[in-house]
């Protein structure tokens, strides 16, 4: 799943955990509460599921088969920042959240912080670290909580026209010195071309590229110290002295992604590349069929060849409102719907989501099933292969979905006309430790 950007002003405010009507606390787990999760699966229950993962329903329906007991009702109440906002109010309003929600990556710390999501931890959660992979695991664990089930990820690779390479006789760059070279050749080629775009109004993008250079300049610790480095970040000083270069020689081009011009632009070649997480095979293949068999995929170009890193674009986890009236139940259906082996193999082949479980990233039916949309390339070994390089130490701003609104006024300006990335990087850095200290938070920034 894509990161989302829409302002969510009130999301962040209530992130501080002591605004009025900031969400009620999950009741006291009782001693034992792992017991009560299994024996809710035998009592009747019924559950309200928001999410807007198309297909999911399927994956639904086998819980309810294997546990005709429990009804759940699924409700798309919108995508991303538009869900959060619907349950923000909610929660405030005491009244009107689901039982279980959808929370990607990139928002839970600000649900987190404000006990707006219940701690899994208190319901035995932790016992299913080891069935994630780290870098996913490491994303719902927040503050020494549990606050959500991983549910897909997004390893960053690289889907690029194999077609357009073959044809200059281009390798798959493996680093990013690399990259730079063969995007000038394809710029020669074709001065109409590029080897790739970068969205100036996607922070979730631009984060990712940033720690996948090794970069961690968000840093939370506690329930309110944070610490924002986007201005001396070794990890962002590697990405803005590489992509400072291909803006600068036109060699990318500034576009904002998913609109029609775009896959336009992805169907006819004139984009030879897309960066992006693990997710991205059925986009490409619902949005562009007719590149059948052009398309290839390949890891990431690194920074350093010899300490090859990853990391992740998108992904959510389901998490556990405190409003619900069968807190166990609803726990036990999320812990069902993401970790049970029959439900993630339900989850990538019936709603096309990248997994989380370590089990179906080294299954061998997963891993070296020949994917014909991709010339037969087993994709999912250098996709699974992707997941396992992934850096886990990444953390998100408690109040990211603030931080992603004003990305396009700041960092994107730059991107899109060539200006001063490391400049524009630091306005962004002023306004989000401008907000935080509002919002009561201490920041510290640099």
């Amino acid at each position: 799943m894509t990161a989302g950007v829409a302002a969510a002003l009130s999301l962040a405010l209530a992130a501080c955990g002591g605004g009025s009507g900031g969400g009620a606390t999950a009741p006291a787990a009782a001693p034992s509460a792992s017991a009560a999760v299994q024996d809710a699966l035998s009592k009747p229950a019924e559950l309200t599921f928001w999410t807007w993962v198309t297909g999911i329903e399927k994956t639904v329906a086998r819980f309810q088969a294997k546990y005709p007991n429990i009804k759940v009702n699924v409700v798309n109440a919108g995508q991303s920042a538009d869900q959060y906002t619907k349950l923000q109010t909610a929660i405030k309003a005491g009244s009107g959240a689901p039982d279980v929600a959808q929370v990607e990556y990139f928002a839970l710390p600000q649900f987190a912080l404000a006990k707006q999501v219940v701690n899994l931890a208190d319901y035995g959660a932790a016992a299913l670290k080891d069935r994630f992979a780290p870098a996913a695991w490491g994303q719902v664990a927040i503050n020494g909580g549990v606050y959500g089930i991983p549910q897909d990820t997004g390893p960053m690779a690289m889907f690029y026209r194999k077609d357009i390479f073959d044809k200059l006789k281009l390798k798959p760059p493996t680093t990013w010195a690399e990259f730079v070279d063969v995007a000038k050749k394809i710029k020669a080629d074709n001065p109409d071309n590029f080897i790739t775009t970068i969205d100036p109004g996607d922070a979730g993008g631009v984060d990712s590229m940033i720690w996948q250079a090794g970069g961690a300049p968000f840093q939370t610790s506690g329930e309110s110290s944070v610490s924002v480095t986007l201005a001396s970040d070794p990890g962002v000083k590697q990405w803005v002295g590489t992509w400072s270069a291909l803006l600068g020689e036109k060699l990318v081009d500034p576009q904002p992604g998913w609109t029609d011009e775009w896959w336009k632009g992805m169907g006819s070649g004139k984009y030879a590349a897309w960066l992006t997480g693990a997710w991205a095979p059925n986009g490409i293949i619902n949005s562009i069929p007719k590149t059948k068999g052009k398309w290839a995929v390949a890891p990431m170009p690194q920074f350093d060849a010899a300490k090859p890193m990853n990391s992740e674009n998108g992904g959510s986890s389901v998490a556990v409102i405190p409003q619900s009236k069968n807190i166990p139940a609803a726990v036990a259906f999320a812990e069902w719907l993401n970790s049970d082996p029959e439900a993630v193999k339900s989850l990538n082949s019936e709603a096309g989501l990248f997994p989380a479980t370590k089990a179906l990233l080294d299954d061998p039916a997963f891993r070296d099933a020949p994917q014909d949309f991709f010339g037969g390339q087993k994709i999912n070994q250098v996709l699974g292969d992707a997941s396992a390089a992934v850096n886990p130490g990444w953390q998100y701003l408690p109040f990211q979905v603030y931080a992603n609104s004003v990305f396009k006024d700041t960092v994107g300006q730059a991107i899109d006309g060539g200006g001063d990335l490391a400049g524009a990087l630091k306005a962004w850095q002023d306004r989000i430790t401008a907000f935080g200290t509002e919002q009561g938070f201490t920041l510290t920034s640099g």
